[in-house]
């Protein structure tokens, strides 16, 4: 019995031990002595030849698995780089957009002009470029419903009191669009080039008194620079007149700055009250009331020259080239923000200068001083600076 005092001798595990003999073994045999199991040493061959199978088995298993880790390691790799060159592909092609359209943008305007006079409404090219803009946005809308559907965020239908604040932007890019055109009566593509940059102390100080928002110490150093260089840019030394722009054109860019910049920064207000809102149903919703407002300013301004001698007349290839720079313009600078970075901008800006005044040089005669090119430098450090320094807030 299990527990019993059993003499050695008595007990055949060590009875057959001490024989040296297996015969009396078998698989499952109990010991009469002390009543246990006795095992076979073909059980302990079989149970080792089972373990090296079982390790083999776990070695290959392992070595797969090791294989596959690599191999997706591999393909991770690739398409990491993959996408990393369709980034700078995207970055590069969008980079190249906006500082052809910055650059030709005064160009256009300019070139547009018959006898230093517009044969075309501008009040009429102004309600096409809404227009254009108004339809991009449902083009991009219908994409967007095609892929996710209709929700809540990316429908047009809307309440009175998330429109009601649409007019207010609305009202301020009208005027600030229509002095765009007659700004070229007091300064030439590249001076408008240099002075469309005082919109950043503009919005820079809007967002401190209407946001709320601290401006660094960068930021403030790079608006004295960026002044000091739009004046640098507009000495004149063959004239009497110390600045090439008389002081009716700079009071016209300072009141374009200011327009533009508190229409951005409320504009920035709008859509961020609503953050999930699409981008594009706000943007439609704020075309929709310039399309408006430009069709009253047709009605006030150009009614009876549009009755008489048509929508469309006077424009050419040249017009039609302008109205669609200047709602790509709006575009590609959504773009940046969405696939690129805001240092893109600094430098589509920058070269954006260089590249209006060359061009003039050819189109209209403009003659590249020193003083331009210096204040084109330091115009550009000031927008890196401004760049720079609103990353660091």
């Amino acid at each position: 019995m299990r527990g019993s005092l059993v003499p050695d001798w008595l007990c055949l595990c060590s009875w057959d031990s001490r024989r040296g003999t297996e015969s009396l073994r078998h698989k499952d045999e109990i010991c009469s002595g002390c009543n246990k199991k006795i095992r076979d040493e073909g059980d302990d061959r079989e149970t080792g030849i089972e373990d090296v199978e079982s390790l083999r088995e776990k070695s290959v298993l392992l070595s797969g698995a090791v294989l596959d880790n690599r191999l997706a390691s591999v393909g991770e790799t690739k398409t990491d780089s993959h996408r990393a060159k369709a980034k700078w592909k995207l970055k590069s092609v969008v980079t190249l957009a906006l500082t052809i359209l910055t650059s030709s943008q005064a160009i256009l305007i300019v070139w547009s002009k018959r006898a230093g006079k517009y044969e075309y409404s501008v009040t009429t090219a102004n309600f096409l470029v809404e227009t254009l803009k108004c339809a991009i946005s449902l083009v991009a809308l219908a994409r967007i419903w095609k892929k996710e559907g209709v929700t809540e965020d990316n429908r047009l239908s809307t309440t009175l009191d998330e429109v009601i604040v649409y007019p207010i932007p609305a009202a301020l890019y009208l005027v600030k669009n229509l002095l765009q055109y007659y700004i070229f009566a007091y300064v030439d593509a590249p001076g408008y080039q240099i002075l469309k940059n005082l919109n950043i102390i503009s919005t820079g100080v809007l967002y401190r008194i209407i946001l709320k928002k601290r401006l660094s110490e960068i930021q403030w150093a790079a608006f004295i620079l960026l002044t000091a260089g739009c004046t640098t840019a507009q000495l004149n030394s063959n004239s009497d007149r110390v600045l090439q722009t008389p002081f009716q054109g700079w009071v016209m860019a300072i009141v374009m700055a200011l327009l533009s910049g508190f229409a951005g920064v409320y504009t920035e207000a709008i859509i961020k009250k609503r953050p999930s809102r699409n981008i594009n149903v706000q943007n439609f919703w704020l075309y929709i009331f310039g399309m408006g407002f430009n069709a009253i300013a047709i009605l006030v301004q150009d009614f009876d020259a549009v009755m008489k001698k048509g929508f469309l007349h006077g424009y050419s290839p040249i017009t039609v080239l302008m109205i669609f720079n200047h709602a790509l313009s709006g575009i590609a600078v959504s773009m940046v923000m969405k696939y690129a970075d805001n240092i893109v901008k600094v430098y589509s800006t920058s070269v954006a200068m260089l590249l209006t005044a060359v061009v003039s040089v050819y189109l209209f005669g403009f003659h590249l001083s020193l003083a331009f090119f210096l204040g084109t430098t330091v115009v550009s450090v000031a927008i890196y600076l401004h760049s720079a320094g609103k990353m660091q807030r």
